[in-house]
């Protein structure tokens, strides 16, 4: 068998490999036999297809990988948005607040408000910390 053919082979079976792990280091080294494999058809020796080899993935590794590391394989932005971003701010209370009814301030919006702890009640003006959302709801507990 030619040797050109195991390099495709090789690059067939690293990519192959690669769409289950979805590392991107596999795919690399899959393209870099496949880029042998075209020197291999052109009929260069075989220690000069391993140094094609060699460079292609060495250079592809350490130019190509940590930039798709960087733009694809990166784990979402853990950013929150709408209210769930305002779980965890301060407020500050409009009206008392108890288990069953309240009113508190956050940043220049107003909300209906309820204590995180059903036996607290918290005065007006207090400064107090968001621990949850729940519909149109904040459930808030006093800094003090």
């Amino acid at each position: 068998m030619d040797p050109w053919l195991y390099w495709m082979v090789t690059a067939g079976v690293l990519g192959l490999v690669e769409i289950f792990t979805l590392t991107a280091a596999l795919g690399i080294l899959g393209v870099a036999a496949l880029l042998t494999a075209g020197t291999a058809a052109l009929g260069l020796p075989l220690p000069l297809q391993f140094v094609v080899f060699t460079a292609t993935a060495t250079a592809s590794l350490l130019f190509v990988r940590p930039f798709v590391a960087r733009h694809v394989l990166a784990p979402p932005s853990a950013e929150r948005f709408g209210v769930e971003a305002l779980v965890g701010r301060t407020a500050h209370t409009v009206s008392e607040v108890t288990a069953l009814e309240g009113r508190v301030r956050i940043g220049g919006e107003e909300w209906t408000a309820r204590s995180y702890d059903e036996t607290q009640t918290i005065p007006p003006g207090t400064a107090v910390d968001v621990m949850e959302i729940s519909g149109a709801t904040a459930f808030v507990y006093s800094r003090e």
